[in-house]
């Protein structure tokens, strides 16, 4: 698309010979004074508008500080502590609810991820002395990377000193999910990002991602020779202005990596016009000058940014199973949690559904999912925290908000088990589990390692966000219609046994009911 080519001299002096005729008719001596008011209008804007022409384009250095060898090393030695916190609780028997040992994910990780990912850490300390590059090619759908890289192979490679490895990616934009190429291009050292004219919103996305990332990018406008002349620079110009902030205006560039050929007419001796297609060389210097300054230059540098990359990448990965590791142990913990404080509210139901006040957040549920996230806190604290989170489900009103939610889906259960104490127990039930996925939320947010005792301080604004987040994942009609068809199991008076509201989370189910727990409903 080619931009529109505004003209403000133009637009200024007419707005000001239109201001000036209305000062005429305003006042008749303004007759006299609007011919100088507008010419020396026109003179200023002229001038103003020379001056600013005159300055030099915004220069953008999006990079960051540059990284030092130590910074890496660092980075990767803390990956450490967090493989063998991983290993030290994998080690860890674990139980269900009903006490079996679980899981079929823990056996898998134990076995296999430990040892793969300290295997890739190594590999990432090696990474830091290669003197190898590998520069991604990636773009859209139609834009020449592939005629891009055949062209760089041939003709730009042989000329450069240093080893360098090309990768053409698949179009970025054929699918929806363009994360594997993202992924690719992340992984790469330097990434060569094609566009044949303006940039759309799906590339901005994936340049801000891989900018966000520190990635090194030069943007080549290919197939420039589809536009005329007049209107190249004014193309490129645009494209630097958009990407202002993402990537650098002198790392963005204008290509040809296969012009279309030129229709030549020759005038023949006996008069005649003899027409032919010529093949104009392919225009890569601004392209591959670029390139070879960047590498020269900042070779060891990339190395650096791409480990540290790869790291973050690994941290993800490592920290994705420890907490699918600990939330699979958690989840009994709030299944049991919730039902005692069902079973509790169902056979003493209050006349007020300020239930988390009066105990339906046990102290010990806090307790238990601090041990599991390693998270040293008191008794003391932890009551705190249960207080914390019922004043905020009160203020909140979550506790009217789940009530009006529930209360529809018991008609179909009225026959089994008292009105009152069903809305009681439900409530109460689903409100725990609500406290309970919070506190998950909100210790996965926290260091991931053991902490020592005595160190822990409770991030409130963090914790209300968290409670709000798992609120409004868990208010689904089909989650509420499962949870009340479990409570019409977990709840129906089986048993005259009422469960005391101090009973630790570690007291057999069983005691509530005679039926045994259903499977646990995920978040």
């Amino acid at each position: 698309m080619v931009p529109k080519i505004r003209r403000p001299l133009v637009v200024g002096s007419v707005g000001l010979t239109a201001s000036a005729w209305l000062l005429q008719l305003g006042h008749p001596t303004g007759a006299h004074w609007g011919e100088p008011i507008v010419w020396g209008a026109i003179a200023l804007g002229g001038g103003l508008w020379w001056l600013k022409q005159q300055q030099p384009a915004p220069k953008l250095d999006t990079d960051a500080a540059p990284l030092d060898r130590t910074a890496v090393e660092q980075a990767l030695n803390a990956l450490e502590p967090l493989l063998d916190q991983l290993e030290q609780e994998l080690a860890m028997p674990a139980k269900s609810a009903d006490g079996a040992v679980t899981l079929s994910l823990q056996s898998g990780l134990r076995d296999v991820a430990p040892r793969r990912w300290r295997d890739r850490l190594a590999a990432l300390r090696t990474e830091l002395d290669r003197d190898q590059l590998n520069v991604a090619i990636i773009g859209g759908k139609s834009v020449g990377k592939t005629t891009l890289a055949q062209r760089l192979t041939a003709d730009w490679l042989p000329s450069v000193p240093q080893t360098v490895t090309l990768t053409d990616t698949p179009a970025l934009f054929d699918a929806l999910d363009a994360t594997s190429e993202i992924a690719i291009a992340a992984a790469a050292d330097l990434v060569v990002f094609v566009a044949s004219g303006d940039i759309t919103d799906s590339e901005f996305q994936v340049l801000k991602e891989l900018s966000r990332q520190h990635q090194r990018i030069v943007l080549a406008f290919n197939k420039q020779d589809q536009y005329l002349p007049g209107d190249r620079p004014l193309i490129l110009q645009q494209i630097r202005e958009r990407l202002l902030g993402q990537v650098p205006v002198q790392e963005v560039v204008a290509i040809a990596a296969a012009p279309a050929p030129l229709k030549v007419r020759q005038h023949q001796p006996d008069g005649t016009i003899q027409e032919t297609l010529e093949q104009p060389a392919p225009d890569l210097a601004p392209l591959t000058e670029r390139l070879t300054g960047i590498i020269s230059v900042a070779g060891p540098q990339l190395v650096l940014n791409t480990t540290l990359r790869r790291a973050a990448a690994l941290k993800a990965n490592i920290l994705a199973s420890l907490n699918q590791l600990r939330r699979d142990r958690a989840m009994p913990l709030i299944e049991q949690a919730q039902w005692i404080a069902g079973a509790a509210a169902f056979a003493t139901p209050m006349p007020s559904l300020d239930l988390l006040a009066t105990g339906a957040i046990n102290v010990q549920m806090v307790m238990d999912l601090g041990k599991v996230y390693q998270q040293a806190f008191s008794m003391e604290q932890a009551k705190a925290i249960a207080t914390t989170m019922a004043e905020t489900m009160v203020k909140l009103g979550l506790v009217e908000v789940s009530t009006q939610a529930i209360a529809p889906l018991l008609k179909s259960h009225l026959a089994t088990f008292a009105v009152g104490g069903a809305l009681q127990g439900v409530s109460a039930a689903y409100l725990t589990r609500v406290a309970g996925l919070s506190l998950v939320t909100y210790f996965e947010e926290q260091s991931p390692t053991a902490a020592p005792a005595g160190e822990f301080a409770l991030k409130r604004d963090r914790l209300i966000q968290s409670i709000k987040a798992v609120f409004q994942n868990n208010q689904r009609t089909d989650f509420l219609q499962t949870l009340v068809q479990q409570a019409a199991k977990q709840l129906a008076p089986a048993t005259t046994q009422p469960v005391a509201l101090s009973a630790p989370l570690s007291a057999p189910v069983a005691t509530m009911t005679t039926e045994p727990i259903n499977a646990p409903i995920r978040p």
